[in-house]
C-alpha cells in the first residue's frame, strides 16, 4: 500500500487507516485478529483507536494483537484522549487528565509509546495552551512520537497549530487532525481543511463512507439486519444520512461505480482518499471480508470527469464569507 507523510513531518503512514471504534463492543477478539491480519498483509500500517472506544477494550484488544500477531514495529498506532463519560462535561482537556489518560492507554496497549496521540476534542473549559502543553510533555517524555487534534473546528485548529509553531523546537508541531469527511459530509472544506493545508497538518478523515451509507446498503427500504443502521446504539449515528439529499449523492456514486465496473464503496473511498490535504481515511469494518473490499481501492484512481460529477452533486453551500468577493 502506498505510504504518505503525515502532515509536514517525517512520519509515513499507509494511505488507508484501520479504525477500531467497535472493537471490544461489537467486534470480538477473533474478528479483530482477522481484521488486523488482513490489514497488515495488505501493507496497512496506521491503526486508529481511542481510550473511550469500548470503554478501553479497543485499546486492550489492540494491545493483545501487537507482537502476538503483528510486530509492533510494523504499525503506526494512533490513539486519542479527552472524552469523558460525564454528562456535565463531555471533554476534559486539562493537562492532568490528558497525561493520566495517556498512561492508562499505554498500559492497555502494552507499549511504551504511541506513534500519534490526539486530543479527542476541544475543551472550552480548559485554556488551549494547557491542553497543548500536554502534547509537548507527551512527546518530550517519549510517550508519544507525534501529536495531533481531533474534532477541532477551523478557528480552533488554526489557533492550536499557530501556537505550536510559535516556538520552534520548544513545542510539538501538530502532525494531524481527525475530522469526519466524505461525500455526505464536506463541512471541513469550509475552514478546517484550508487551515490544515496552510499549517501543514495532515487530515485523517473519519467516517469516509458516510457512516456506511455511501456503500449503497441502505438504498432499499429494508434495513440490513447486520448493519449499523439496525444497531440499537449506532442507529442514531446513521440516521442523519438517510435523507433525500444523501439519497441523490448515493445514486450518483452508484452510477459512477456501475460505469467503472467497481463498487460504490470503492468510488466513495477513492474520492475522499485523493482529496487535497487528505493523508489517510480511517475505515472501520465489521469483518475481514468488508475490510478487504475497502483495501481493494488501492488500485483505483477515479477519472477526472467522475470526480467533477461527484463534486458537483455533493457540493456544500458556502456563501459569505467564503465566497471570493474580489471577483465580483
Amino acid at each position: 500500500m502506498e505510504q504518505r507523510h503525515l502532515g509536514r513531518t517525517g512520519l509515513r503512514v499507509s494511505r488507508i487507516g484501520l479504525g477500531t471504534l467497535t472493537w471490544g463492543r461489537d467486534t470480538d477478539e477473533h474478528d479483530a485478529a482477522d481484521l488486523m491480519k488482513t490489514f497488515w498483509e495488505a501493507g496497512g500500517t496506521l491503526v486508529d483507536t481511542a481510550d473511550v472506544y469500548g470503554d478501553g477494550e479497543a485499546e486492550y484488544l489492540l494491545g493483545k494483537l501487537i507482537d502476538g500477531l503483528v510486530p509492533r514495529r510494523d504499525l503506526v498506532i494512533s490513539t486519542k484522549a479527552g472524552s469523558v463519560p460525564d454528562p456535565d462535561r463531555r471533554f476534559d482537556g486539562s493537562r492532568g487528565h490528558l497525561l493520566s489518560a495517556l498512561d492508562a492507554s499505554l498500559a492497555r496497549l502494552g507499549t511504551d509509546y504511541v506513534d500519534v496521540w490526539h486530543v479527542h476534542a476541544y475543551d472550552p473549559a480548559t485554556p488551549l495552551e494547557e491542553t497543548l502543553q500536554a502534547l509537548d510533555i507527551a512527546v518530550g517524555s517519549g510517550r508519544a512520537r507525534y501529536a495531533g487534534v481531533s474534532n477541532f473546528c477551523g478557528w480552533q485548529l488554526a489557533k492550536a497549530g499557530t501556537w505550536q509553531l510559535a516556538a520552534p523546537g520548544a513545542r510539538t508541531r501538530l502532525a494531524s487532525t481527525q475530522m469526519e469527511y466524505s461525500l455526505l459530509q464536506r463541512g471541513v472544506e469550509r475552514e478546517v481543511l484550508p487551515a490544515a493545508l496552510d499549517l501543514g497538518i495532515g487530515l485523517l478523515p473519519s467516517s469516509p463512507l458516510g457512516r456506511g451509507v455511501l456503500t449503497g446498503k441502505y438504498r432499499n427500504e429494508a434495513m440490513p439486519p447486520d448493519s449499523r443502521g439496525a444497531s440499537e446504539h449506532l442507529a442514531p449515528f446513521v440516521a442523519p444520512y438517510l435523507d433525500e439529499t444523501a439519497s441523490r449523492i448515493v445514486d450518483a456514486v452508484t452510477t459512477a461505480a456501475d460505469g467503472l465496473a467497481v463498487s460504490a464503496l470503492q468510488v466513495a473511498l477513492a474520492w475522499v482518499r485523493d482529496r487535497p490535504g487528505v493523508v489517510a481515511p480511517i475505515v472501520g469494518a465489521r469483518n475481514a471480508q468488508q475490510l478487504a473490499a475497502a483495501l481493494s481501492v488501492e488500485a483505483l484512481s477515479l477519472p477526472d470527469e467522475i470526480c467533477r460529477a461527484l463534486d458537483d452533486v455533493s457540493a456544500p453551500v458556502h456563501r459569505y464569507p467564503d465566497h471570493d468577493w474580489s471577483t465580483l
